[in-house]
């Protein structure tokens, strides 16, 4: 390399220098930096769950004391009606995009782009009025921040 660059021009050596001082700043900014700052979000991300799970496992114990909730009188209508209109009333039922028996006495319900926080609450009602639970729910990041994809298997109790 030294012998390539004695035989070069000033002018040569110049911009071989020049490309490779370019060539450690490309280096540095378009792969370190932001690895970097991907690392380092990502530490603060597993440091807040750690605290999270922290938290959930200290007020594990006081729940678990209070013993389960009190149990709603079932409705005399079925749980498809249920389930259509408590969604119509909680401003669901443009998200939910289907709904098919799962089991027995069970309906999978099936949201696309449903406000996450009005999905956790019209669950919520669904178990305290109408003594409905939830067996399993797959949910999902829709893409923007608060909405959410979800499947639902609900039941009645």
């Amino acid at each position: 390399m030294n012998l390539s660059l004695n035989s070069m021009s000033e002018r040569e050596r110049r911009m071989v220098y020049v490309c490779g001082v370019v060539a450690v700043l490309v280096l540095i900014f378009a792969v370190i930096v932001p690895l970097d700052r991907s690392v380092a979000a990502t530490k603060h991300r597993v440091e807040q769950k750690t605290t999270d799970l922290a938290w959930m496992r200290s007020v594990a114990p006081q729940l678990a004391a209070l013993g389960p909730g009190p149990v709603a009188a079932a409705s005399k209508d079925s749980l498809l009606v249920v389930i259509d209109r408590s969604a119509r009333e909680s401003n669901l039922a443009s998200s939910m995009v289907g709904s098919s028996p799962s089991g027995t006495g069970a309906l999978r319900v099936r949201f696309e782009k449903a406000p996450f926080d009005t999905l956790v609450a019209w669950l919520a009602r669904l178990s305290e009025q109408q003594g409905i639970r939830v067996d399993s729910a797959q949910i999902d990041d829709a893409g923007k921040p608060g909405l959410v994809n979800a499947a639902v298997v609900l039941s009645t109790r």
